[in-house]
């Protein structure tokens, strides 16, 4: 029977889970014309970092206060999780960050970008690069690194 720390733990995962999959949903949205590129950027980056640091709550890694994939990869990679080296090329989500979260003067993203960023999300959560990210939230996404 699991004590109340081990559920308290649990119920954490699995809020960040389920909004990592709310970022998946709106960043899979790559053909929806009316959804800026930046919006569907932000949310592809925010997808993979909020299940990276579930991973790491789940195994009580403490992680610092990041948007940056590399670190949260290295840090899931040390406490045990296999698969990091196949992911590291969705480092280059974390541009998208915090420079797609509000209107600037910064290079805009373009809709192919977003489809690239939906192609790294299937990687990250299915293991399988798609061209489109059409139907990937049709799946129950599960991030594929193991411990």
């Amino acid at each position: 029977m699991p004590d109340d720390r081990t559920e308290a733990i649990r119920e954490l995962v699995t809020r960040w889970m389920d909004w990592a999959r709310s970022d998946l949903a709106v960043a899979n949205m790559t053909d929806d014309e009316r959804i800026a590129p930046e919006i569907l950027a932000f949310h592809a980056q925010q997808s993979v970092e909020k299940a990276l640091k579930a991973l790491l709550i789940r195994h009580q890694v403490e992680f610092p206060p990041t948007h940056a994939i590399g670190p949260l990869l290295n840090l899931c990679q040390s406490a045990g999780y296999t698969g990091t080296d196949t992911l590291a090329d969705a480092v280059i989500l974390t541009r998208f960050a915090v420079t797609t979260r509000y209107p600037s003067e910064e290079r805009p993203v373009s809709r192919q970008e977003t489809r690239e960023a939906a192609g790294w999300l299937c990687e990250f959560w299915h293991g399988s690069r798609h061209k489109s990210g059409k139907d990937h939230e049709q799946r129950d996404p599960t991030p594929r690194l193991h411990t």
